[in-house]
């Protein structure tokens, strides 16, 4: 089962990855400076993770695929890491479907 994880960045804004299983970060978010938006954040994946025209595909300069997932208002809620093929990113949308609407959410900045 994934899990959410948040965490402190260095410059003091919050942020959670989503963690699949096998303990692969799958989604990274965007910085937040409270709390609270970071949860908003992670119930957003939820919610919009299920809708696949949400999920922007991408390739980076050096060729990598990945993918951001964005919110309903066009916001990015969070990006995937990079991959070495079209199958990988596609596996890797197909992890955060199946791991984040029940990923518990474990807060590590208590």
């Amino acid at each position: 089962m994934g899990k959410f994880i948040i965490k402190k960045r260095i410059n003091n804004e919050y942020q959670f990855n989503l963690k699949a299983g096998n303990g692969e970060i799958i989604l990274t978010s965007e910085g937040y400076v409270q709390k609270a938006s970071c949860h908003k954040g992670i119930e957003s994946v939820r919610i919009n993770s299920q809708d696949d025209s949400r999920y922007e595909r991408k390739v980076a300069v050096n060729d990598k695929y990945y993918f951001v997932l964005k919110a309903r208002n066009g916001e990015i809620i969070g990006k995937s890491q990079l991959y070495n093929s079209k199958s990988g990113m596609e596996n890797g949308i197909e992890s955060v479907k199946k791991n984040a609407p029940l990923a518990e959410v474990i807060d590590e900045t208590i």
